[in-house]
């Protein structure tokens, strides 16, 4: 049988790997911006205005229109092609709306405006709080409702443990890819970002219990067994299962991101990297944890004499 939990170094430093970066990232934001991720319009409140010209334009030409009329802070870049432009700057109201069309017009003749969308700061911070709260929230009845569902096994609430800090682990790898993103196109956090994580605690959640449940079963049925042997033995089990389920949901994710337009391509991606890493985490962090819990040790150490999974044991 294949060893994957005797593994776990090599898993919990491939996760290391693609955390890393991501905290990198918040600590330099922290540094720089007074934020540890780039916020978008959703939670600072401001404007967002997307125009499309008859002609290629330079997002530097149009955020001079905007930067002449005094708005300084203003962020300009192509969105799909180059001749739609995406423009962010601070709330602004209908008569300054109008002069700037008016300024753009006269620049770069008529264009055709495709999203404009302005929060206030009251509606950010509402939403940052409310999304923070909802994180919580639902990590604390995770861990709640694993450790009452696997009452039957001894120490319940590791498992419960475990899937929240395989669920954090997913959070924090999709905050990497944000952060390289945001490096690399501008990405910001914005609600629907929040969406997407939500969605994918949900996923990585489900498909943890999937295997603790197994686990459970097999607890029972091979009793004599080491219990890294039992979770080997579950993964492997479940396997196929976890990665079926992956596959159907990232094609309809692919789908989504190549024919959604670019308004959907954020999320759709942010979700995607979720979902894989949801997967990753639930076959060689979670379970991992668990054995390395159960034996009192993070790193494999070749140890034959760890407890049977017998009824005294592991069964309550």
């Amino acid at each position: 049988m294949y060893a994957i939990v005797e593994r776990r170094g090599l898993w919990f430093t491939i996760s290391a790997l693609f955390i890393l970066p991501g905290i990198i990232f918040m600590i330099w934001s922290m540094a720089t911006h007074g934020t540890p991720l780039p916020l978008s319009i959703d939670f600072t409140g401001g404007t967002l205005w997307e125009i499309r010209f008859s002609e290629p334009v330079a997002p530097a030409d149009v955020r001079k229109i905007f930067v002449d009329a005094g708005f300084t802070d203003t962020a300009a870049f192509n969105v799909e092609d180059d001749r739609t432009v995406q423009v962010k700057l601070k709330s602004i109201d209908i008569e300054t709306k109008t002069q700037l069309a008016e300024a753009l017009t006269a620049r770069f003749g008529p264009f055709e405006e495709r999203l404009y969308r302005s929060i206030g700061p009251t509606m950010g911070s509402e939403v940052s709080r409310a999304a923070l709260i909802a994180v919580v929230v639902a990590s604390v009845l995770i861990l709640i409702y694993i450790a009452g569902a696997f009452r039957q096994v001894s120490h319940p609430l590791r498992y419960g443990t475990c899937a929240v800090i395989a669920l954090v682990h997913d959070v924090l790898v999709t905050i990497s890819f944000i952060g390289v993103m945001n490096l690399i196109a501008g990405w910001e956090v914005d609600a629907l970002f929040l969406t997407a994580i939500l969605t994918v605690i949900g996923f990585s959640v489900n498909d943890t219990i999937v295997v603790f449940d197994r686990i459970r079963e097999n607890l029972r049925r091979y009793r004599n067994e080491r219990f890294a042997t039992v979770t080997n033995r579950s993964l492997i089990e479940t396997l196929q299962r976890s990665i079926a389920t992956q596959v159907t949901v990232l094609l309809v994710l692919v789908a989504i991101l190549v024919l959604g337009g670019a308004s959907l391509r954020q999320f759709m991606a942010t979700m995607m990297v979720g979902m894989i890493s949801g997967t990753y985490s639930s076959i060689f962090n979670a379970t991992a944890l668990l054995v390395a819990w159960e034996e009192g040790s993070l790193l494999h150490k070749g140890n034959d004499t760890a407890p049977l999974a017998d009824g005294r044991q592991v069964l309550a």
